[in-house]
């Protein structure tokens, strides 16, 4: 087992599937071989949890150069317990070979020999294959996209029926397109809820917050969402070795305007420009009457 002990916190984005893809990809081993630990402060010195798209433009360069920090100490073993120079090793697929020869260990056997004090290389202090980096960001990424939402509206209840929505995409290299749709889908769900559902509303007199139920602040449920039509039109990042642009706010940041814009739209010939958030059956209503 190949353990990945990384200072982010996932809330539910499925990070640790991802960083144990890029792991097992590096290394060259299964991916059922790693295991993911995340912000354990016990045993990881520094994180900032998760938040602003981060976590896999910087989380995934220190998971590949950790990667990178291993292979290099198992060239250095293996050169060692082969016989040969460091610099004649080669690592792919999980094993390490002299170069030119059918001589080689595997990743697992030599982690093993590794841990024994009588294998480590003359200069060595330290047993094992275990290996540490950091990855600080010079610039951050800049995903882009287009939102485009469908509405109907009823013109005697204001209610409304959202009938389709298209985005397209880029987040630059895709590690895990499932994870990715699922991030997008949620935040447009997320940012459904802000346009016409979610409204914090307060007493005059007593300050009291009276939506303070969700039965009386409504989040976004299945029969609200509309039929997402959602493709990736990725163009690699260069901000980061892996070429990744954050997704994670993408999703609420465009469904808001979307939404918002196609309501104005469908008001347009009444003479309506505007509407405030949450544009709910009601306040549609009132700004059908008003006009």
């Amino acid at each position: 087992t190949i353990e990945v002990l990384i200072g982010t916190q996932s809330t539910g984005q499925g990070h640790e599937t991802a960083y144990a893809q890029i792991a097992a990809e590096g290394l060259g081993v299964p991916f059922e071989r790693i295991k993911v630990t995340q912000g354990d402060t016990d045993r990881i010195p520094f994180g900032k949890g998760t938040g602003g798209s981060r976590s896999l433009p910087v989380g995934g360069p220190a998971v590949m150069e950790t990667v990178a920090a291993a292979i290099a100490r198992g060239k250095l073993f293996a050169g060692h317990l082969l016989q040969a120079g460091e610099e004649q090793i080669t690592f792919a697929d999980g094993r390490f070979t002299v170069a030119g020869s059918d001589r080689g260990i595997g990743i697992g056997e030599l982690a093993a020999a590794a841990r024994d004090p009588e294998n480590l290389p003359p200069g060595e202090a330290s047993p094992g294959l275990d290996a540490t980096a950091r990855y600080a960001t010079k610039a951050p990424t800049f995903p882009n996209g287009c939102h485009i939402c469908e509405v109907e509206v009823d013109a005697d209840t204001g209610a409304l029926d959202i009938i389709d929505y298209t985005v397209v995409d880029d987040f630059g290299t895709v590690v895990n397109p499932l994870l990715l749709a699922g991030q997008v889908h949620g935040g447009i769900a997320q940012g459904i809820g802000q346009a016409v559902m979610e409204r914090a509303v307060y007493d005059r007199e007593s300050a009291q917050l009276i939506t303070g139920s969700f039965g009386d602040y409504p989040l976004p449920r299945a029969a609200d969402m509309p039929p997402i039509a959602l493709s990736f039109n990725c163009v690699p990042c260069t901000t980061n070795p892996l070429g990744i642009k954050g997704a994670g706010e993408a999703g609420a940041i465009g469904a808001c305007p979307a939404v918002i814009n196609a309501i104005v739209d469908a008001l347009a010939p009444l003479g309506i420009r505007h509407i405030d958030m949450p544009a709910t059956a009601e306040t549609i209503w009132r700004a059908i009457q008003s006009a």
